[in-house]
């Protein structure tokens, strides 16, 4: 079978397919710039990483290349958030599109790899339209947590079309589609060719694979998919037939030349291993482990997920953010999957020598998924969308290479063969555009998780934030209760009950719930602060203060253990001490609005003339006052407050009609004590908190 040498020598048509692709896939992901960020990953990663929200500082470069946080060493993903903040800040809105972006580039990157390696335009194309568009995709673009997916397929596949250059030695690469007895590079037998000297574009592919380990691990297994496609479509080493490389006479050729290949990939090799140890190290046995199944189990658990892939990817239906890891191995899937997974395995090997690309493809899905098939656990799900994203290419490849071989073995009319991808295309499209839709709101998303999937403990989990966060606090205790009835181990979300449980005066099953939450994660800062408010209410300072002082220690740039310090500090009649825990909390974020509007208060109002500063206090609450976009009735309160404290009583009474203009209607006590802020003020009058002991 011979290439179409019309298309393979028509670079200007290839570079305009290419923006074809892209164009078409940045238009069907465009609607995720109007969605939000996600409550499931997307705060460590950006809404609540303070680090990351600075921007490009040297400080965040330091911190991206040392940090471990999310049980995963992936500098370049940090500072590709953090470019993101410099330029566009938290906006929801331009980090999906950068995502986006980044992914119609890998569309039009993969059909130009492919088309190089292959020589062939229209397989190459049909292949990375379906990489692009299929819904699979959805979940590592529209997550702006999972930008780390966009970012390691972008150097992958430029460190694979570098390695395609390096790989040609100057020359054309043969025909991909070539007659199985065809010559090697240069005319020489298969596996007898001089590996090519070694060039810039071999340096290029290492430093881009390296970029991608940088930017997610799972690129670990590249070493031996570039010794896969050695073999096809490069055409630099061939397997003699079945069982032929076991005769002796056919040994030392084939074994010279593998050993070439092999020598080249040592490099790859030793980033891969370097890489793989690191990821041990970040896990700290967290992330990564083996606690919920044996090795027996796991593999089970492993060969089932492989058949759940080809399943979504031949029928991308029921897809969910997160599948949760079954309590038993599904061992009835899981023999049904090694089935499949067997005969598909004898197919392709049976078919290697006339359509080798099913059995590269093929390797290439298998082995790329290997690093998170669940042989050693990571996290809590069986099996994710997101971990498709490379191997799905592999399958992706050999379709649009079947799909060429048969229509022109069969001679089929070309108008039917265009009309059948473009089918398969724009259901592609449809199914993502739907898909798209679930991840418009966190309660629609997870929602969604919950019809499509059973027994989802973290699904039931992130809907009862979300509907927490809408006020809806029935329904969100009843998600958490499921959520800890299916998986009690969850400290999160015992401390997100216990705060429910407290604002609804349930004392003592709040105090059980925090106490849960800290003996189960004693080193979450988050458990440890809110376990010490809840102390502070119960009038136990000594206690509270261990628990602030443990929640700094372990987060140590947040400035929240120092304000709640400040706050416990107060009602202890202690103020003097507050104004400095609070000033350390604004030492470590000068914008926490929190604590400016605690010290703004304190330096306007209180009883003690010697902690007093009125120029301190507006400057203080008028910076808390642009920060809340200067509509925060609690803000203006407080700004009202200082500009009392310095005279400015016009502006004072201002700041409180501002305040009791925007309380709600239901906020009668507010208002009335708003209300009688305003008489002081037009009085001429400060406001003076009660005095320390009555607090």
């Amino acid at each position: 079978m011979q290439r179409d040498e019309s298309h393979a020598r028509s670079p200007c048509r290839a570079r305009l397919v290419g923006l074809a692709l892209a164009l078409v896939t940045l238009a069907a992901y465009l609607p995720a710039t109007r969605h939000g960020f996600v409550l499931y990953d997307d705060p460590e990663y950006l809404t609540q990483n303070r680090v990351v929200q600075a921007g490009l500082t040297l400080r965040g470069m330091r911190w991206a290349f040392t940090t471990f946080q999310g049980n995963l060493w992936i500098p370049l993903s940090w500072l590709s958030h953090m470019l993101d903040c410099e330029w566009f800040g938290v906006d929801p809105g331009a980090h999906h599109l950068v995502s986006a972006l980044w992914h119609a580039a890998n569309a039009a990157l993969l059909f130009l790899v492919l088309r190089r390696m292959t020589g062939f335009v229209w397989p190459s194309a049909f292949a990375a339209a379906l990489f692009a568009w299929h819904p699979l995709r959805v979940e590592s673009v529209a997550w702006a947590a999972e930008r780390k997916d966009v970012l390691s397929g972008l150097f992958f596949l430029l460190a694979l079309g570098a390695y395609g250059r390096f790989a040609q030695g100057g020359g054309p690469l043969p025909s991909a589609m070539a007659d199985p007895g065809a010559k090697g590079p240069n005319g020489q037998p298969p596996c007898s060719v001089s590996p090519p000297a070694f060039s810039i574009f071999y340096f290029l592919s290492l430093a881009s694979f390296a970029c991608g380990l940088m930017s997610k691990p799972m690129l670990v297994t590249f070493p031996l998919l570039l010794l896969l496609l050695d073999f096809w479509p490069l055409r630099r080493c061939e397997l003699p037939p079945w069982p032929g490389w076991r005769r002796r006479e056919a040994e030392p050729a084939w074994r010279r030349g593998l050993n070439r290949l092999l020598l080249e990939k040592v490099p790859f090799l030793a980033l891969s291993v370097v890489v793989c140890v690191v990821t041990a190290l970040a896990s700290r046995g967290r992330a990564v482990g083996t606690e919920h199944y044996g090795l027996i189990d796991r593999a089970g658990n492993a060969l089932a997920a492989y058949g759940s892939y080809l399943g979504k990817i031949l029928v991308p239906v029921n897809l969910a953010i997160v599948y949760p890891l079954p309590a038993r191995v599904p061992w009835g899937r899981a023999a049904a999957a090694a089935g499949v997974l067997a005969l598909i395995t004898a197919l392709v090997w049976r078919a290697r020598v006339q359509r080798p690309w099913w059995l590269i493809g093929w390797a290439w899905f298998v082995g790329t998924l290997v690093p998170v098939i669940g042989l050693v656990q990571v996290g809590t799900q069986a099996l994710a969308d997101r971990f498709t994203y490379l191997p799905f290419i592999g399958l992706a490849m050999a379709l649009g290479c079947d799909g060429a071989f048969w229509a022109r073995r069969w001679r089929l009319n070309p108008g039917l063969v265009v009309a059948a991808a473009a089918v398969v295309l724009v259901l592609c499209l449809a199914g993502t555009e739907r898909q798209l839709r679930f991840w418009s709101s966190d309660e629609r998303l997870f929602e969604r998780a919950l019809a499509v999937t059973a027994d989802n403990p973290v699904a039931h989990a992130n809907l009862g934030v979300a509907l927490e966060q809408q006020g809806r606090r029935g329904e969100a205790r009843a998600h958490y209760e499921a959520a800890l009835e299916l998986m009690p181990s969850l400290a999160q979300v015992h401390n997100n009950l216990a705060n429910l449980l407290d604002e609804a005066g349930e004392t003592n099953a709040a105090l059980s719930h925090f106490l849960v939450a800290r003996r189960l994660q004693p080193d979450a800062p988050l458990v440890r602060a809110n376990y010490g408010s809840m102390l502070v209410k119960l009038g136990r300072f000594d206690e509270a203060a261990a628990e602030f002082e443990a929640a700094a220690r372990l987060s140590p740039g947040d400035p929240r253990p120092f304000y709640l310090m400040g706050k416990a500090l107060l009602r202890q009649g202690r103020p003097a001490e507050a104004v400095g825990r609070l000033q350390r909390a604004l030492e470590l974020d000068p914008n926490d609005v929190p604590s400016l509007v605690f010290l703004a208060r304190l330096r306007a109002a209180e009883t003690e003339a010697a902690l007093r500063n009125g120029a301190q206090a507006v400057s203080l609450a008028e910076r808390a006052n642009a920060l809340t976009g200067g509509d925060q009735p609690a803000v203006l309160e407080v700004l009202a407050m200082a500009y009392a404290e310095v005279g400015r009583f016009p502006e004072a009474q201002a700041a409180v009609r501002k305040a009791i203009a925007g309380s709600g209607a239901g906020d009668t006590n507010g208002v009335g004590e708003l209300r009688e802020r305003l008489k002081l003020f037009e009085a001429s009058r400060p406001f003076r908190l009660a005095p320390a002991h009555e607090r």
